[in-house]
Order: structure tokens, then sequence, then C-alpha cells
């Protein structure tokens, strides 16, 4: 069965001078899209993956990550909404580019479903309360 997993990957130094997010294509055949990348100043690397393939590949593919140092976390742990300091403003939603965050119509309570959230972190500089953060 396919199926989509977003993933942030923190490389360390080592790992981020590999190509090995290219494995993922050449040795497990699957599809990847990259929604973020950056390398700091120690050439430590952060990557927002989305990964595209059969259940057992995606897993196998991100096991041979693991195993050449890269830690891998659900996109889920890494982007959070605080409902307790959230006022349900609406400042999000306008700049949310996949309709991540949509208001409730009944509760007029602002939502966040992460399974469409790509982590560009726009609604955590809209944010007036900052209950949207970016935790990597």
């Amino acid at each position: 069965m396919v199926s989509t997993k977003k993933v942030v990957l923190h490389f360390p130094r080592e790992a981020a001078e590999r190509p090995v997010v290219c494995e993922l294509a050449l040795r497990f055949g699957l599809t990847f899209n990259i929604l973020r990348a950056s390398i700091s100043p120690h050439h430590e690397g952060l990557m927002v993956l989305e990964i595209i393939g059969e259940n057992a590949k995606n897993e196998e593919g991100l096991q041979y990550l693991q195993e050449k140092g890269v830690e891998i976390q659900p996109l889920s742990q890494d982007i959070k909404k605080n409902d307790q300091l959230c006022i349900d403003c609406g400042s999000c939603l306008g700049v949310c580019p996949t309709s991540a965050l949509y208001m409730n119509k009944a509760s007029y309570r602002v939502i966040f479903e992460e399974s469409k959230c790509i982590a560009c972190e726009l609604c955590v500089l809209a944010c007036p309360t900052r209950a949207m953060e970016a935790l990597f």
C-alpha cells in the first residue's frame, strides 16, 4: 500500500556532506518532496521531507537514514498549536498555503490539521499571541 509520510530530518555534520536523501530514490524507489531545507554554519542540516512510497519501502528508507546518523522525527512533533495561547483570531488562516489551519464554523475555533502542514512557518510569523510554534 502506498503511503505518504512527512518527517523532519536532522543531519549531523558527517551525514550533511553525503547525498543520503538521494539514496531514498535510488535504493528504495521512493519519491520525495523537499518541503524545507537548511544547513547551519556548523554544517548540521535540517530537512522537512515528504516521502511517498510503499509502506515497507518507506520504513526501509527511514531505517537507512537512521543508520547513516540522521535523526528522524514526524513533522507533527515539530509544528504545534498551543490552545491555551490561541485567541482564535484567524490571523494564521490567510497565510497557510495548505489550509492546515481553518476555522470551525460551528465553534468559531481555529483548528490545526497537522497532516496538511508543510512546516512553512508562516503561521508562526502571523500569530499575535505566539500560539503557533516551530520546535525545530
